[in-house]
């Protein structure tokens, strides 16, 4: 059974940085796509960012560009998250996800999900 874990996440102020983690387990997700999505309090899941599982090409809302990096780790099944600059509009619930991306920036494209980590930048 595939497990991701987060871990990272906390309460910060405008302007500082997070490095978001997820970790795998139950078995190799080394060459599936796996993502970054986020959710506000009363506001739908969004597409954060993503990279591939073959080529490692990475996507990202306009929202984050220039200001998150994605990156895994295979030999260590973690995907990881920077986050520099925050703003208060960054503030949620962040899941990472897996899976095989159709279009990695659709939620549905992805198989597995997990419990997600609580970001909360104060202004």
């Amino acid at each position: 059974q595939v497990q991701l874990v987060e871990s990272g996440g906390g309460l910060v102020q405008t302007g500082d940085s997070l490095r978001l983690s997820c970790a795998v387990s139950g078995r190799t997700l080394s060459n599936s796509d796996m993502g970054w999505f986020r959710q506000a309090p009363g506001k739908e899941r969004e597409f954060v960012a993503a990279i591939r599982g073959i080529r490692r090409t990475t996507y990202y809302a306009d929202s984050v560009k220039g200001r998150f990096t994605i990156s895994r780790d295979n030999a260590k099944s973690t995907l990881y998250l920077q986050m520099n600059s925050l703003t208060p509009e960054d503030t949620g619930v962040y899941y990472c996800a897996a899976g095989t991306a159709l279009v990695v920036r659709l939620s549905s494209s992805y198989a597995y999900w997990g419990q997600g980590t609580q970001v909360t930048v104060s202004s």
